[in-house]
């Protein structure tokens, strides 16, 4: 009577051994895994606004990617853009336009995108 649980441990671990073994599957998705190309979204953004497709968001997203990655041309080429839609944005953008002015050596335009953004905090702070 006490073999067949000692039998019946004995066949659960070999079978438990087996679960645990490697999965040929893992390594063909790994080596599948190793042939995807990353996608460089700033790169697609500006492919797409260069099309001649124009949002907020889209100049938003293409001003802060380049501003990030300090090309100081190219955000004050899509800040400048997306002044062009609107210039209800937050602070930040105002910012961000004025110093990527600066740094190109535009100094008048960026003080007058300083202005507008003095302009703007005063009437919000007006009502």
């Amino acid at each position: 009577m006490k073999v067949a649980p000692i039998l019946f441990f004995m066949l659960a671990c070999l079978f438990s051994q087996n679960g645990h073994a490697q999965n040929p599957k893992v390594y063909i998705t790994e080596k599948i895994g190793e042939h995807y190309a990353y996608v460089n979204v700033t790169k697609t953004y500006e492919r797409v606004a260069e099309k001649g497709y124009k949002s907020i968001d889209l100049f938003q997203k293409l001003g802060n990617s380049f501003f990030a990655d300090m090309n100081m041309e190219k955000a004050a080429k899509w800040y400048g853009e997306l002044f062009t839609l609107t210039y209800d944005l937050d602070a930040v953008y105002y910012n961000q336009y004025a110093k990527a002015l600066f740094a190109i050596g535009d100094s008048e335009k960026a003080n007058y995108i300083l202005e507008k953004l003095k302009l703007k905090s005063k009437t919000t702070n007006t009502k």
